[in-house]
């Protein structure tokens, strides 16, 4: 036998398996690296995060994906490369996070990585039935085993598309064998590029689980800023807090489809991009105001797209909660509108026992001990997603 895939029938036999989870979001600020210590499956899945940290990205290797980045038209040569490059550098990243730990790295049993999304294609937002449903994450998973040495799944996604689903989003698997409650619905929030929840009914109201996009999060206020500024992000809201919301280009910003349709829905900076925006900033003769003014609308945009949306998820229901994650939970002014809206359901995921900035990488984690250990029967009870089990194996020798 492979002693590789004599070491993967043994790690699936142990009680407890640590897993390192990675996520590079549409931000590209840097690669989260969370060390996640689980045991179980299914709904007696237990995880405790025993390490996290978020590794920059050099600006350079930024620059590189963004120029393939969400775009229809790109550099074979520079996509063909960036593929291993990015897993060599995770891999590279994953190592000095051990090293800085003092872990050696045989005494991981598997990383979970999520790869680095360029391109998200379903049906539902290109509106092109030649082909299926698509997503693209790449960082080969491969590179990341063999520079590693440690048993690598990766490529998620592609399994949910296979068996009918868009690709995402996928914290509704996580999100329901973790956190469900008996009494308490829970909304489990979080604003990266894209906002997103994971609607979780407590167990008295016969509802299914669903997880769903929203809308932008972070990404329009992230380009506008990088575009204008040469700067990643809006440090603590500190240029929309100088601004004033424009009621007419926000009432034109919330007029956009996607925001109307049915739940679940996916999207991505394929629709929510720097272009969009200026076509709309275009339409309205609003191209002199203030870039102040733009941050402060479209901080704006962010939170009363997820407001609207959450208000359309809880209806009448009276005991529910909203646990919010990433990066979105930093932005003061978001925090504040969110807060403003939902004076006594907001609060940081961090009440349930996880670094909020590290959820979306323990996830991932979560993922790879149910393909490791689980079964898709676990995850029958969630709308519109198919019951599956994801994520591919790279052995490392």
């Amino acid at each position: 036998m492979n002693p590789a895939i004599a070491k993967l029938q043994h790690i699936t036999q142990k009680h407890e398996r640590l897993i390192i989870g990675l996520m590079s979001g549409t931000s590209l600020d840097g690669l989260d690296i969370a060390l996640c210590q689980i045991s179980g499956a299914g709904h007696a899945s237990k995880i405790k995060l025993l390490h996290f940290i978020t590794m920059p990205f050099e600006s350079d290797f930024r620059n590189r994906i963004r120029t393939i980045f969400a775009k229809r038209t790109i550099d074979q040569q520079v996509f063909s490369g960036l593929h291993a490059q990015i897993g060599q550098v995770h891999a590279q990243l994953v190592l000095k996070a051990l090293d800085e730990w003092g872990i050696a790295p045989e005494n991981i049993d598997c990383i979970a990585s999520h790869g680095q999304t360029v391109y998200h294609a379903p049906i539902s937002l290109t509106h092109d039935e030649t082909y299926p449903n698509s997503t693209l994450q790449i960082g080969d998973g491969d590179h990341i085993a063999v520079k590693t040495g440690i048993i690598t799944l990766s490529d998620f996604r592609q399994k949910h598309i296979a068996a009918g689903g868009e690709g995402a989003p996928l914290a509704a698997y996580g999100d329901y064998l973790l956190f469900g409650h008996p009494t308490e619905t829970r909304i489990l929030l979080n604003i990266g590029g894209i906002s997103n929840f994971t609607y979780i009914p407590s167990k008295d109201l016969n509802q299914q689980t669903y997880a769903t996009d929203l809308g932008p999060g972070n990404t329009l206020m992230n380009q506008y800023m990088h575009m204008h500024y040469g700067k990643e992000m809006d440090e603590n809201a500190e240029t929309a807090s100088l601004g004033k919301i424009n009621q007419l280009l926000l009432n034109q910003l919330m007029e956009e489809p996607f925001l109307n349709l049915d739940f679940p829905k996916t999207t991505g900076p394929e629709l929510f991009n720097i272009k969009y925006f200026e076509e709309i900033l275009a339409k309205t003769e609003l191209s002199s105001l203030s870039p102040e003014d733009i941050m402060a609308t479209l901080n704006a945009f962010t939170a009363q797209s997820i407001t609207q949306a959450i208000q359309r998820a809880i209806q009448s229901i009276k005991n529910f909660k909203i646990y919010v994650s990433g990066g979105g939970l930093h932005n003061p002014l978001l925090m504040k509108q969110l807060k403003e809206a939902f004076p006594h359901a907001l609060l940081s995921f961090e009440h349930l026992g996880i670094n909020p900035d590290a959820k979306e990488a323990c996830l991932f984690a979560i993922l790879s001990n149910e393909t490791l250990v689980g079964s898709p029967a676990n995850v029958t009870q969630i709308h519109n997603a198919p019951a599956v089990c994801m994520g591919k194996i790279s052995l490392p020798y």
